[in-house]
């Protein structure tokens, strides 16, 4: 008894003008994950166990840390490296669940958009971060 598998796909793109995006962006998907792990396991560790546990995360807490630039930085990779993973992760789901061109071309940018603007608000938040808010 065989088993008949279907005939693979053709490539969308000829042979020769394809690139190694997709080579790039599994390994960036791999290098960027255990870099995840690493960077909230860390801040998990810091804020949960070393700081006293939740209860001490206030508005004080937050500018205190990020008067720090080593905490900016930190956190300023976390939302980029958590963005971009995530993205990239759901533009693989769109091109192998979208059907259709059309489809797959608007939720891919609005996808671009999303990933944009939270990266911008995230950034323009830690570097703007003004501790001396008075009521």
């Amino acid at each position: 008894m065989s088993l008949a598998l279907d005939k693979p796909r053709s490539p969308r793109r000829p042979a020769a003008r394809r690139s190694n995006g997709e080579l790039y962006s599994w390994l960036f998907m791999r290098l960027s994950g255990l870099l995840l792990v690493v960077l909230v396991l860390g801040h998990l560790f810091i804020m949960n166990i070393l700081d006293g546990g939740v209860h001490k995360i206030n508005f004080g807490f937050v500018a205190g840390r990020w008067a720090s630039p080593f905490w900016q930085f930190w956190d300023l990779s976390m939302l980029w490296l958590a963005q971009i993973h995530g993205g990239n992760g759901l533009r693989t789901v769109i091109n192998d669940y979208a059907r259709k061109d059309a489809t797959r071309f608007w939720l891919k940018i609005l996808l671009y958009i999303s990933m944009v603007l939270i990266i911008s608000l995230g950034t323009f938040v830690i570097f703007t971060f003004d501790p001396n808010i008075t009521n």
